[in-house]
């Protein structure tokens, strides 16, 4: 090794790095590089060198457009030793240079993901490694460029459930799977144009939840919410519109509607904690029979043990079936799926997951069920995930028939990770299939009885059409049954 002069030495420049890496000779200097034992460096090495060095400095906030000079000390001694030394400690930041906050949140979401993704052979098809270099080679200095890095980052992998949840989408998703969410208590969904009509489908009130600020204000089923704070609803999409009316309690939101008969109305509601619900109940008579109706329109952590409150009350009420209602549940804790599975199934398979490592670990029933008697379930278009698990076993393990339409088709389970910010990650973790080994991703479940549309609006109101369907498919299985048994005895 070169020995260092111990007083600053006067230097010349040898040779320049513009910031594409072009290496150009100094002025009546040739520019001859050297190694430590004095031989000329390879053409080759050299690029590597410079390119090493030119990425490291910009990565950690050097200059990007002024030239890079290398210097020969005048003195003895070898330059090159130090710029090596320079380079390899730029290639270990952690040594050298303290990564910022929001660096530190980039190089962290890669190491979760790089841990808990399903597929890592997919890794290798996106160049992951280079994915996580290039983001840290932009200037990051605030949580939005952290942001922007990692949605540039999780791109490539072509997974749209892996995806950056910025802190109010984060304590949003985590408040609907515990069951709370602060806002007005509006359910939304999409009502497609009429046939031969242009445009998007419009935005509008499935059902205001039960003594939340929109019913106290007189919100009705079938109105389109039209603007949220003067914003269009058109331009804020579902998911936009529903995070626009959230927020923290006691604010304010001015929501515009157009009502059933054409006239629009301006509401201004107050934001406060809402419970949800989303397990809701009641009986039906038809046709001299006592049915159970249960809607659940989102698997959260109140779920099963609000099912249970249901089916008991159901058992007490001397019901004769139930019909299942998982339209629109797109899903939710795959706990919350499981557990209600648990209470409909007697020791029949659930579900089947599929890990990163590739290994199937088959989720089983308990013996004995909470309910046995006759049931049927309905689905549609927004049955998903969760929701999709529970009709999978159901259908598959001949515990009841399915009625609407096919479902959505998403086979795949997500985490929730908290990031030290706020902000939090979703990452696909495993597959699944259901217990007769349908992989359903982007394929759905198809029902045993589809069922004529137009599809309700108000999936469990009064005018669903779908819902008297189920009732006559469960009364004729009833009375079927009652005619397969054989009749008592006579006594002599």
């Amino acid at each position: 090794m070169s020995q260092v002069t111990p007083h600053p030495p006067l230097a010349q420049p040898i040779a320049t790095v513009n910031p594409k890496g072009a290496l150009k000779g100094a002025p009546g200097v040739a520019p001859r590089l050297e190694d430590t034992k004095g031989q000329a460096l390879a053409p080759g090495a050299l690029a590597e060198l410079l390119n090493r060095l030119r990425t490291a400095i910009g990565r950690f906030g050097g200059p990007r457009s002024a030239p890079l000079v290398l210097a020969r000390a005048t003195h003895p001694g070898r330059w090159l030793t130090g710029v090596l030394a320079l380079v390899l400690l730029l290639g270990h930041p952690a040594a050298g240079w303290a990564l910022n906050d929001a660096q530190q949140l980039v190089v962290e979401s890669w190491r979760l993901v790089n841990q808990s993704y399903v597929d890592p052979e997919r890794f290798e098809a996106v160049n992951w490694r280079r994915l996580r270099q290039k983001a840290l080679e932009k200037s990051i200095q605030s949580s939005e460029d952290a942001y922007a890095a990692i949605e540039a980052m999780l791109a490539p992998l072509g997974d749209p459930y892996t995806r950056l949840l910025r802190p109010a989408d984060f304590a949003s998703l985590k408040a609907n799977t515990e069951g709370t969410v602060s806002g007005v208590g509006l359910q939304l969904g999409l009502r497609p144009q009429p046939a031969g009509q242009d445009g998007e489908a419009a935005i509008v009130v499935i059902a205001p939840l039960e003594e939340s600020p929109a019913d106290q204000a007189g919100i009705v089923s079938g109105s389109d919410l039209l603007r949220v704070d003067g914003v269009l609803t058109s331009d804020l999409g579902l998911e936009g519109t529903a995070a626009r009316l959230r927020g923290p309690a006691g604010s304010r939101v001015l929501v515009q509607l157009r009502l059933a008969n054409g006239k629009e109305r301006e509401v201004e509601l107050e934001r406060r904690e809402v419970a949800i619900k989303p397990v809701r109940e009641r009986l039906l008579e038809r046709d001299g029979h006592r049915l159970g109706y249960v809607r659940i329109s989102q698997f959260s952590e109140p779920v099963p043990s609000q099912l249970r409150e249901a089916l008991g009350g159901f058992e007490r009420s001397g019901v004769e079936g139930v019909i299942l209602d998982l339209r629109n549940n797109s899903g939710g804790l795959v706990a919350a799926g499981l557990a209600s599975a648990d209470d409909l199934l007697d020791g029949q398979p659930i579900v089947a997951t599929v890990g990163r490592d590739g290994l199937e670990s088959p989720q089983q029933a308990s013996p004995g069920r909470l309910y046995s008697g006759p049931m049927v379930t309905l689905v549609n278009g927004g049955t998903a995930s969760a929701s999709e698990i529970l009709a999978g076993a159901l259908q598959d393990d001949g515990r009841s028939p399915l009625l609407g339409e096919r479902t959505f088709g998403k086979g795949l389970i997500q985490t929730l990770i908290g990031l030290g910010n706020g902000s939090g990650l979703a990452v696909t973790v495993a597959r699944y299939a259901t217990p007769s080994g349908r992989d359903i991703q982007n394929q759905g479940i198809e029902p045993d009885q589809r069922l004529a549309g137009p599809e309700p609006l108000d999936p469990g109101g009064s005018n669903d059409a779908w819902l008297e369907c189920a009732a006559t498919s469960l009364v004729a299985r009833l009375e079927a049954s009652s005619k397969a048994q054989p009749a008592p005895a006579m006594q002599p």
